[in-house]
């Protein structure tokens, strides 16, 4: 049984992939915040931005098996099984994600990526891997497609991800009442220190989900 909060069709609006075509398929759950405001000032994770509480979203819903899930992320994308792209995304992707769902995917025709915060293994299968390590967390995953560090997280300082193993590293400023502040610390990090790159989230400047 897969619990999912919605599952939408859109442009990537973050990191390596923004402005692909791509269905989010958003799960129910994290390890690092239970998503209720008056559990976030003892979360770990305590600027998170996004709904992933129940299964009451657009396309949300429980799906009993991996076949059933995989049906319903083709229904969202359409009739054309060319340059298909799933975002698998949360909360945490991977308290739900296994074996049996990433072989659907790939029967539909799908390829696989996945938002995570590193602290749960990845299964094998995985097209593409995100990553956006959390302060206070212990992040087990040190290798993927993308590092993307949510900035400025104290006691989560880049130079302390320099040496993992990712082709892309990302800064993205964090948002909030401090936004512009934080867009311009990430410009002038990035500026500073080649190896990084500035990622903003552009769905929210366009008004997309």
């Amino acid at each position: 049984m897969y619990s999912i909060k919605e599952i939408f069709l859109t442009l990537q609006g973050e990191g390596a992939h923004t402005g692909r075509r791509a269905v989010f398929c958003r799960f129910s759950g994290c390890n690092l915040w239970s998503g209720q405001e008056r559990d976030r000032s003892k979360a770990i994770c305590q600027f998170c931005d996004t709904d992933f509480v129940g299964t009451d979203g657009s396309g949300g819903g429980k799906y009993a098996t991996a076949e059933k899930l995989a049906e319903a992320v083709a229904a969202c994308w359409g009739e054309a099984t060319d340059h298909r792209y799933v975002v698998c995304t949360g909360g945490e992707p991977l308290l739900q994600l296994d074996t049996a769902l990433i072989d659907a995917l790939h029967a539909q025709d799908f390829s696989i990526a996945i938002e995570t915060n590193g602290t749960i293994a990845v299964p094998d299968g995985i097209d593409w891997v995100c990553v956006s390590p959390k302060a206070g967390s212990e992040t087990i995953v040190c290798k993927g497609n993308e590092l993307k560090l949510v900035y400025p997280q104290p006691g989560a300082d880049p130079q302390r991800f320099m040496a993992w193993q990712f082709k892309y590293f990302y800064l993205q400023p964090m948002d909030g009442p401090a936004k512009a502040d934080n867009i311009q610390a990430a410009i002038d990090y990035c500026l500073t220190h080649q190896q990084w790159r500035l990622s903003v989230q552009t769905h929210k400047l366009i008004g997309l989900p």
